[in-house]
């Protein structure tokens, strides 16, 4: 597929792109449990839910609205999306087969009173505009819960449409 003309044709490589923002990648999430981190099916990776590990160490604990604020929730949703790049990129071997970003679904631990959800997405929202353009869009779920998972304020969770790989002719 060639690149699309104007002033972004030499960008649209997500990989380019990370490396324009500044972006360095953390490894890869390991599995908290009896599941894998991604699994594709024809022309769509799956990403399991995605933590904000910074270090192998979560960068935020607690619940929105009771002692974190939207901003830390942001900070927390962005690192996530950060992670999920990193098992995508394992997955795949590369950025580059990455087209789009189809599904985020993003879950916050939150008080009962706490109503800013959509902000906090945007932390994410945002990182993924940025790799893959505004106009590719995506479309986005966001529920608060009780808790999650070792005390984590952010799961985000993404669906991905994918360059198919090549069959080799090699014999």
């Amino acid at each position: 597929m060639p690149a699309p003309s104007g002033s972004n044709a030499v960008t649209r490589a997500p990989s380019s792109r990370v490396k324009q923002l500044g972006i360095v990648l953390p490894p890869p999430p390991a599995p908290l449990g009896a599941y894998v981190e991604s699994s594709d099916a024809g022309n769509l990776l799956f990403l399991s839910g995605t933590l904000p590990f910074v270090n192998r160490i979560l960068a935020s604990v607690g619940r929105l609205g009771e002692n974190l604020s939207v901003k830390e929730g942001q900070d927390a949703a962005r690192i996530a999306s950060l992670n999920a790049l990193a098992a995508a990129r394992q997955h795949l071997g590369d950025l580059d087969r990455l087209k789009k970003l189809v599904k985020l679904t993003v879950q916050l631990a939150t008080t009962e009173q706490f109503i800013e959800h959509a902000s906090v997405a945007d932390g994410a929202s945002n990182l993924f505009a940025q790799i893959f353009g505004p106009e590719t869009g995506h479309v986005r779920l966001v529920y608060g819960v009780q808790s999650l998972p070792l005390g984590t304020p952010v799961v985000v969770e993404v669906i991905f449409e994918i360059e198919l790989a090549r069959e080799s002719t090699a014999k």
